[in-house]
């Protein structure tokens, strides 16, 4: 297990492959998505794995599947370099969103079992605080610690100003100024990257999170490309998810850029958390139920005009409640449907039992 120990492998995950009798399979770590391939580490190298048609069948109604990160079972195919993944060990944690041009609440799973969440965000014409507090929803739905990296601080005349406005808005989360190209605080980032801690970067597209991947790495692991001009908006760099090994002794898993964050839950807290300080002035209006829109007696509406609160830090509370409410909804929508497909399932066969039971009874 030494070699699995750099990817991570710890005495809580063979706590977990022990409650189980899985002496005809190993234990190996998704590194890479390629669809329906995945590259796994295992104790004998990295080799290409599938999902055993069994395992297909089973997720295919769940619509869950194996992620950069997972823990899986593994059959090895001797002398073929490929593996057949038989199943996921329970996730410590998961990052997810709602997958995004889908109508029905659909969760897409970005990575699982990260310790840290680097939520990347650059100091050029695309800094948006209202944007960080959805990825700051995201992360403590999903069990991680989020540290904000402000990157490309070299484009910036004011970072340390926006990096205190970031601190207001997330009170706890670690915030730190960091530039590549200038080698500016590397040395806080670093500290995160201990020996079998698994560490993931998201935001959004042309943020620089490939070139904090290349940064660290101290080598060319991942492609950049530069910004748009017009809108200081990226290009997609990275199309799938990978897992790398950093010379530090951490592992870090880069994402695709997102040209929207949809949420998908929040099973965690997370939206309570993010706006902690709206919910705790709202304890003081005069109703229960106050929604903080019009309402007399709304502290909320007050601390608004009393400059104590920001009215778009404000509207994004109301945008990010309403949105998670509709989503509950269309979840339980979903659900509902994939109930009456199984009920729908399972009455020929009801019926066909008790046509041959009359059958019996009448001879």
């Amino acid at each position: 297990m030494n070699k699995l120990m750099q990817y991570g492998w710890n005495m809580y995950w063979e706590n977990h492959w022990n409650k189980e009798e899985r002496s005809q399979h190993k234990p190996g770590r998704i590194i890479a998505d390629h669809g329906q391939k995945y590259r796994v580490f295992t104790e004998e190298g990295e080799a290409w794995g599938e999902m055993s048609g069994k395992m297909q069948h089973t997720l295919q109604s769940k619509g869950i599947y194996p992620a950069v990160g997972d823990w899986v079972q593994l059959h090895m195919l001797e002398g073929e370099g490929r593996v057949i993944i038989h199943s996921i060990i329970d996730r410590k944690t998961s990052i997810s969103r709602q997958k995004a041009g889908v109508k029905s609440a659909q969760e897409q799973l970005i990575a699982a079992n990260v310790d840290v969440l680097f939520l990347v965000t650059s100091l050029n014409d695309d800094y948006n605080p209202r944007r960080m507090e959805r990825y700051l929803i995201m992360a403590w739905n999903s069990g991680v610690n989020p540290v904000i990296l402000l990157s490309k601080a070299d484009l910036c005349d004011d970072a340390e100003m926006k990096a205190a406005e970031m601190e207001l808005i997330a009170p706890g989360v670690p915030v730190h100024v960091v530039s590549a190209l200038e080698n500016m605080g590397k040395e806080a980032v670093t500290g995160y990257l201990k020996e079998g801690v698994t560490v993931a970067l998201t935001g959004s597209s042309g943020c620089g999170k490939s070139t904090i991947v290349n940064w660290l790495a101290e080598s060319i692991e991942q492609k950049t490309q530069g910004i748009r001009e017009e809108d200081s908006r990226g290009r997609h760099t990275t199309t799938h998810r990978e897992l790398f090994l950093l010379p530090q002794g951490g592992l870090m898993v880069d994402t695709p850029g997102m040209r929207e964050l949809q949420l998908y839950d929040d099973d965690g807290g997370g939206w309570e958390q993010v706006f902690a300080d709206i919910e705790s002035i709202g304890e003081g209006c005069r109703f229960m139920d106050c929604q903080h829109e019009n309402e007399a007696g709304c502290a909320v509406l007050a601390a608004v005009l009393d400059g104590e609160l920001d009215e778009k830090r404000l509207q994004n509370y109301r945008k990010t409640q309403r949105e998670l409410q509709f989503q509950i909804k269309k979840e339980a929508r979903t659900q509902r449907k994939v109930n009456r497909k199984d009920q729908s399932a399972k009455e020929p066969v009801r019926r066909k039992s008790a046509f041959w039971n009359s059958r019996i009874s009448e001879e």
